[in-house]
């Protein structure tokens, strides 16, 4: 039986779905391998279709999908799901925020001006257990310690301190958290404390900050040109 590969893709637009799928489908046409892919349009979808195939070898992410427009998406799942490996593929080709992909532990980046082929090359070096970056990526200085601190903290997590965090940060109070989870305000209240000392949170405030330094503030103009 020839080896399986199973890769989700999460982005926003239609096209660029359609663009990954065959890129994904290229990349391990000369390898003799079968694969499933899995389609998500936004963040929601994505948390799902990861805990439905928690045995995905990679996850093709876009940065800015309905949801969210930061960080969190791909800290979320090196956190909690760290066997499946990640490529960012953005609009944004900032240094900055390339580097920073590094530190939240993505196996490659692409920007989404990258022709074709270079989709390709990243998803067979990733599934080869290897990492793709733009030259861009990879030169400019030391990695930024802040976005390396932040990313090992949230990953130190469980699954349910994450969540409940994200809620936090969101505004929500313990009540409303308690009820979305389907938990007891004193599990609640738990996690929050338990999620604020991983974090090195003093109290609420901070880790409602600490979520919002994950925001990506450079964004490039979005382009459908292949």
């Amino acid at each position: 039986m020839p080896p399986h590969r199973k890769v989700l893709i999460a982005d926003d637009h239609p096209l660029f779905r359609a663009a990954l799928r065959r890129a994904v489908e290229e990349a391990v046409a000369s390898a003799d391998t079968t694969v499933e892919v899995i389609e998500a349009a936004d963040v929601a979808t994505l948390r799902a279709a990861a805990a439905a195939a928690a045995d995905a070898d990679l996850v093709l992410l876009d940065l800015m999908m309905p949801g969210s427009r930061s960080f969190a998406p791909l800290a979320w799942l090196r956190s909690q799901h760290p066997g499946m490996a990640v490529i960012v593929v953005s609009a944004n080709e900032s240094a900055p925020v390339m580097h920073a992909a590094i530190e939240f532990g993505a196996a490659g980046y692409v920007p989404k001006s990258a022709p074709l082929a270079d989709l390709v090359a990243a998803i067979r070096a990733v599934l080869g257990f290897g990492q793709w970056f733009p030259a861009a990526a990879l030169s400019g200085g030391s990695a930024d310690t802040a976005s390396s601190g932040i990313a090992e903290r949230l990953a130190s997590l469980t699954p349910q301190q994450y969540r409940v965090i994200e809620l936090l940060a969101l505004g929500k109070l313990n009540k409303q958290i308690a009820a979305e989870l389907g938990i007891t305000e004193q599990t609640t209240k738990a996690h929050v404390s338990a999620a604020l000392a991983k974090l090195g949170a003093r109290n609420r405030t901070q880790a409602t900050l600490l979520f919002r330094s994950l925001e990506i503030q450079d964004t490039a103009p979005l382009s459908l040109e292949r």
